[in-house]
């Protein structure tokens, strides 16, 4: 057991306006506490929700902000209380670092409905220092919001798992849509929907992606496996798929109409929206009136849901397609993620980057 020091400096790389320009950064890290595990970050996946918080597009960021939450890295101190992880072991970290353990959904396991949750970055922490992601040497992070990395799955493939892997899975599990045999479609093929091919496929569910354009067929049908492809714009396509399916999983982050994609739920249907969307978006209600279907939104998961994916994961032998690049390369990166220019997802080796270049 390491001994926790009181503060401790930390090299990142931050936005300093709404450009969202990242630059390197060194700043003081929060006091540690005897639950606090201290890891120095190996990978961190990049997330659209950093472009959205860099640029400020939800009005809320606070500069300088150190971004990236999905963060794998090396366990290098622990507090005297801490239980869960030891010295040396592999864990990752995800989008919340704090709650406030009295709500209804923090005592029911749902700990990212918390209305006080505390994010991993642009947010302060309980003793009112602000918190840092992952694109920096190290962190500093409760026990309860770390999760270990099984052995056997390769730390740079778990770090997508911590956002877009379990932004998936979570809603699947609640609503009950792991059976086999279910009909399903992913909307929009990112991130988060290359995971959804995976993990449904997974399930043994029949998949159907869910695209503008044609452009996208061959590495969803070729490489993911899905067992049909729509393109959203062709209106003879669509129509074959009125009434067919059990659920669609919408990740896109635009706003975009809903009626063509509620046309294809069966009775009961359920259209998950995940993409995070600025502006309001519309409906006609007989739409979901005429087949009780269901307009829903889910958040991240759970620390248990994240455990549940990183194991599924595991033993289905499922990988994320991710693309490695160093920090002085993640300017480019998030201008190629705002433009979709990436298969599927970015991870930032963190420990293989010069902090100051």
């Amino acid at each position: 057991m390491g001994s926790i020091a009181s503060e401790r400096t930390a090299t990142g790389w931050a936005a300093r306006d709404p450009t969202g320009v990242l630059s390197p950064y060194t700043y003081t890290l929060r006091a540690t506490g005897p639950e606090d595990v201290v890891i120095k970050v190996l990978y961190c996946g990049i997330c659209h929700t950093d472009i959205h918080q860099t640029k400020n597009h939800l009005g809320a960021s606070n500069y300088p902000m150190v971004p990236g939450h999905e963060v794998v890295g090396e366990v290098v101190e622990v507090g005297p209380d801490v239980s869960k992880v030891r010295v040396g072991e592999t864990v990752g970290a995800g989008c919340i670092v704090g709650c406030c353990r009295e709500c209804g959904p923090c005592k029911s396991n749902i700990e990212q409905y918390c209305n006080k949750k505390i994010w991993s970055y642009n947010d302060k922490y309980t003793d009112g220092k602000p918190t840092m992601g992952g694109f920096a040497s190290s962190m500093v992070v409760d026990q309860k919001f770390v999760v270990k990395i099984p052995a056997g799955l390769a730390p740079e493939q778990a770090a997508p798992l911590l956002c877009a892997g379990v932004t998936v899975y979570s809603p699947l599990r609640y609503y009950d849509l792991t059976a086999p045999g279910l009909r399903g479609a992913i909307l929009g093929l990112g991130g988060v929907g290359h995971m959804g091919v995976k993990i449904a496929k997974a399930m043994g569910h029949h998949v159907t992606v869910i695209s503008s354009s044609d452009k996208k067929r061959k590495e969803a049908m070729d490489d993911l496996g899905a067992d049909a492809y729509l393109v959203s714009s062709d209106e003879a396509q669509m129509a074959t798929a009125l009434d067919s399916l059990d659920y669609i999983i919408d990740t896109v982050p635009a706003l975009h109409p809903l009626e063509p994609y509620l046309a294809l739920l069966k009775v009961h249907g359920k259209l998950i929206m995940m993409g995070v969307i600025n502006q309001p978006m519309q409906f006609i209600t007989p739409m979901i009136m005429l087949g009780r279907k269901m307009i829903t939104g889910s958040f991240i998961g759970s620390i248990d849901e994240t455990e549940e994916v990183l194991e599924f994961c595991k033993k289905k032998g499922l990988t994320s397609i991710i693309e490695m690049v160093k920090l002085d390369q993640i300017n480019e990166a998030l201008e190629r993620l705002e433009r979709n220019d990436v298969r599927y997802r970015f991870v930032v080796d963190v420990a293989g980057s010069n902090l100051n270049p």
